[in-house]
């Protein structure tokens, strides 16, 4: 430091001037543009960055491990421990897919041992739930695909087994008739060729059927972006979870079949089945009798549910409850790091009087490294919350206790606020560049006229119903140094306004003349004004101007100096916080969460009354940014797709029969499927989402399946010459078991996601929800309206000739 004083730098009637003559040298800090808190006391605060195409987990554990390695050489009284880790969240949503998978398969096995009445034939049947999961994790490795809440979240063990519960039960059935026609068991050669021979009987119509089921996914591979990055890895896990169940039921299934089910088995069905079909035979003359009614009922069923369908609301994705909180504060521009600390201890003292909370950690401003720049008048605050056994009130919900919270922030002074939640929040930012669910969009040139058109947009969305957090964003209200140069002063003094932006650089900002190295370390060496003299407008008028050398002057008459203030003139005034600009082009963003109500339906009502209500000058407009985006891109590239899917399904419906009228009955299955699924989601008021849209794509592929398995059959009885409605009754009480199987089994191995409450059970519901609904009115429409619509559109000499 003294060496750095004695420099000199000019010299004055032969003496020398030094550093320590004109400035003073002092050991200084930078400028500290950023804060950490907890609980109301300044921390350090570091961030874990994941590499693209890591696993979040993964890197989250090898950090905590990592971690204790750092704490061993931190100095004593100095501990370094997570405040938030991902691995928590991760753990919580792979519990309740292990869960929800784990009831799942053993409501299937259950249905398996009631229907089928033959305890070995079950268990072969369940064995195939295993041996395709381990093929699907073996394909999820191979292929790198994670097992989380999306990739695991639409497997159902009953859609797994479907192919082989049709093989299975066909040989069941030929193996007690055989049984009875010879009058003893069956001899281990006899079992083989009888159950080679009934899985051929079955073996076209269920793998057709897991085709179709396979088929109805393609579509969700053809999504982008966002949304594609979140379905892909659950449609690849289902078709291979699919496939390989499809390659079990072709190899496993029969053999296990012929070599272990070797003692008697019954040619009637259990009291179950025969119970349900007792009830069944009666209705099933009465559909076929009055079948223009049945198919006519049908029909008006499926139009009631289409106009209820335009009554669902509409989101991205159903919001995953994190568990904790995060909590967006913001200041008046211009609020100094200092005050916002003292802002920020406030507000996390008056938080941390909830029972309910564990811990407040805030980042107030910009970090060392500007990853995730932002002024210290705002600051992110995650509330990490306590285990909800500790809570004085576990079933109080989590909206509950926002409102709580929120009433109670607003009680302090100085701070606007948005609730949401901490992966949302970065969610939303990388979606939309915005952390709430909605942004709306004002471009333009004039900032001030945009300021305008934002606060009247603002005023306008809080009157809409659900809005949450509405505010526009701080574009104005910062302390602003205005320098104005004065041209005709700069001419005659022959100064540019280069130089006096040069005189301001270092004055103000400060530059950086060298370095001074201690070791390895090394810092730097700035010259800059004091803080004294740097906020005292006189006195940085009197900053002298360095005037350009003039070799022909005489020098007595030509200062070397001008004040600032004889050249500019100084103005400290509000001026802009922040000039935004999107694709070349200035905007202001008013934004909004939306609580209580549907994202989609949101929109729609805040678009009908910003039209009426703000009208916009000629050169601005609005566009409509959020998650919504996503749900509109999923849905426009749908609306193509999936009628090419559906498509696909009617041809390959129309390989298996060889007619296009047996076809168009089996895929009249699909639309009163959609029908229970639709009338699902309004039963349980879940909004239409891309999680109930994959649902839908699934029921089609199940509707169509059932119905596969019983027309083959009917139509194998009239090929053995028996009349049209003998065939069609003993084809529907013949097939009724394998379609109550397949039907049950698909319906229950979805019951625990529709019901679980668990971490990530708000994605899961809908998709299980639209399955459950869209089974049950799909069942009834295999049972009843297709035989009657087959009656309807055939003749008793309309023989169909056999398929290949």
């Amino acid at each position: 430091m003294e060496g750095l004083g004695r420099i000199v730098v000019a010299r004055r009637g032969g003496l020398p001037i030094h550093v320590h003559d004109v400035a003073e040298v002092i050991e200084g800090t930078e400028l500290r543009t950023g804060a950490a808190t907890e609980n109301g006391r300044e921390i350090v605060l570091g961030t874990v960055f994941m590499l693209v195409g890591e696993n979040s987990r993964a890197v989250s554990t090898r950090t905590d491990k990592r971690l204790a390695d750092v704490n061993a050489s931190l100095p004593e009284g100095v501990t370094a421990r997570p405040v938030y880790n991902r691995t928590d969240l991760v753990d919580r949503t792979i519990a309740t897919v292990q869960k929800n998978l784990l009831e799942g398969a053993l409501l299937v096995i259950a249905v398996l041992f009631a229907l089928l009445g033959n305890m070995r034939a079950a268990l072969i049947t369940a064995a195939v739930i295993p041996l395709a999961m381990l093929m699907t994790i073996t394909g999820m490795v191979q292929n790198r695909v994670s097992g989380n809440l999306m990739s695991l979240g639409a497997l159902d063990f009953g859609l797994i087994v479907d192919g082989a519960v049709i093989i299975v039960e066909n040989c069941i059935r030929r193996f007690g008739e055989a049984q009875h026609r010879l009058g003893r068991l069956l001899t281990r050669d006899e079992r083989f060729e009888l159950a080679a021979s009934a899985s051929a009987e079955v073996i076209k119509p269920s793998l057709f059927g897991i085709f179709i089921i396979t088929a109805v996914y393609l579509p969700i591979f053809t999504l982008t972006g966002v949304e594609g990055k979140m379905f892909h890895p659950m449609a690849f896990t289902v078709v291979i979870a699919l496939v390989s169940a499809m390659l079990l039921s072709l190899t496993f299934v029969p053999a296990a079949i012929a070599m272990f089910v070797s003692g008697k088995v019954e040619e009637k069905e259990n009291r179950v089945v025969l119970g349900i079909k007792r009830i069944y035979e009666p209705l099933l003359e009465r559909a076929i009798a009055w079948r223009m009614g049945v198919v006519a009922a049908a029909a008006i069923l499926v139009v009631v549910s289409g106009m209820a369908a335009a009554r669902l609301g509409t989101e991205f994705i159903p919001n995953l409850d994190e568990g904790d909180i995060a909590l967006h504060a913001l200041r008046i521009p211009g609020t100094s790091l200092s005050q916002a600390i003292t802002m920020q201890t406030a507000l996390e003292a008056r938080i941390k009087q909830f029972p309910e909370v564990d811990k407040v950690v805030a980042k107030i401003g910009t970090a060392e490294v500007a990853t995730d720049p932002m002024p210290p008048s705002v600051a992110d605050t995650f509330i990490i919350m306590k285990d909800r056994a500790e809570w004085p009130d576990p079933g109080k919900t989590k909206a509950e206790l926002v409102a709580e919270m929120e009433a109670a922030v607003w009680q302090i002074p100085g701070n606007n606020y948005e609730f949401t939640q901490p992966i949302q929040m970065r969610m939303n930012e990388l979606i939309a560049g915005v952390r709430s669910d909605v942004a709306i969009k004002v471009y333009g040139d004039d900032l001030d006229e945009l300021l305008r058109l934002g606060e009247e947009i603002e005023g306008v969305i809080n009157g809409v119903a659900g809005v949450a957090d509405a505010k526009t964003e701080q574009v104005t209200g910062l302390p602003v140094l205005s320098v104005v140069p004065d041209r005709a002063a700069l001419a005659r003094y022959g100064l540019s306004v280069g130089d006096i932006h040069d005189t301001l650089e270092v004055a103000m900002g400060g530059k950086t003349v060298g370095q001074i190295f201690e070791g390895d370390r090394r810092f730097d060496i700035q010259v800059r004004l004091p803080e004294r003299l740097r906020t005292d407008l006189n006195r940085l008028s009197a900053l002298p101007i360095p005037l350009p050398d003039y070799d022909d002057a005489p020098t007595a008459d030509v200062p070397d100096y001008v004040p600032l203030g004889e050249v500019a003139s100084l103005d400290l005034a509000p001026g802009p916080n922040q000039i935004s600009r999107e694709n070349g082009k200035r905007r202001v963003v008013v934004t909004a969460n939306v609580r209580g109500r549907d994202l989609g339906s949101f929109v729609e009502n805040a678009r009908q009354e910003i039209e009426a209500r703000v009208e916009l000058p000629a050169g601005y407009w609005i566009e409509y940014g959020g998650t919504f985006e996503q749900l509109i891109s999923a849905s426009q590239r749908l609306q193509i797709v999936v009628p090419v899917a559906l498509v696909l399904i009617f041809g390959l419906l129309f390989m298996a029969f060889g007619s296009a009228r047996d076809a168009a009955i089996i895929f009249s299955g699909v639309p009163l499927a959609l029908t229970g699924g639709v009338f699902a989601l309004l039963l349980r008021d879940i909004p239409f989402s891309i999680s109930a849209g994959v649902g839908f794509i699934a029921l089609s592929g199940v509707a169509v399946l059932n119905g596969v398995v019983m027309i083959t059959f009917i139509r194998k009885l009239r090929e053995q010459g028996d009349r049209l409605e003998d065939a069609i009754r003993d084809g529907a009480l013949g097939r009724l078991r394998p379609v109550l199987m397949t039907a049950l089994v698909a319906a229950l191995g979805f019951v625990p996601m529709a019901l679980n409450v668990g971490t990530g059970a708000e994605v899961q519901r809908p998709l299980a929800t639209v399955v459950i609904g869209g089974i049950l009115s799909s069942t009834l429409l295999t049972l009843l309206v297709l035989p009657a619509l087959y009656r309807l559109m055939h003749r008793d000499d309309d023989v169909p000739a056999p398929v290949a």
